[in-house]
């Protein structure tokens, strides 16, 4: 049987390879600057994890939703402004 080991113990401490914002690929500033908040994450209490993933999901869906600043609008009518 496997013994248990005390939370104290470095033995007990989980030390995953955490992946940084970089190893993601992300290429859009606005998504890169959010996702870089999880880097923190292992030094973040567990109890606050899910205040950190409500912002991250908020700011996410902000950027999800903004009009990109070099893009113009375009008509849904193909016909539209045709003579």
């Amino acid at each position: 049987m496997t013994e248990l080991t005390e939370p104290e113990s470095a033995a007990a401490q989980p030390t995953p390879d955490w992946p940084g914002i970089s190893d993601a690929g992300v290429t859009d500033p606005v998504v890169a600057q959010a996702l870089a908040r999880l880097e923190a994450l292992p030094q973040v209490p567990v109890s606050d994890h899910e205040n950190v993933y409500n912002e991250l999901h908020d700011e996410l869906l902000a950027a999800l939703n903004s009009v990109p600043g070099n893009s113009a609008p375009t008509s849904a009518d193909p016909t539209d402004g045709a003579a």
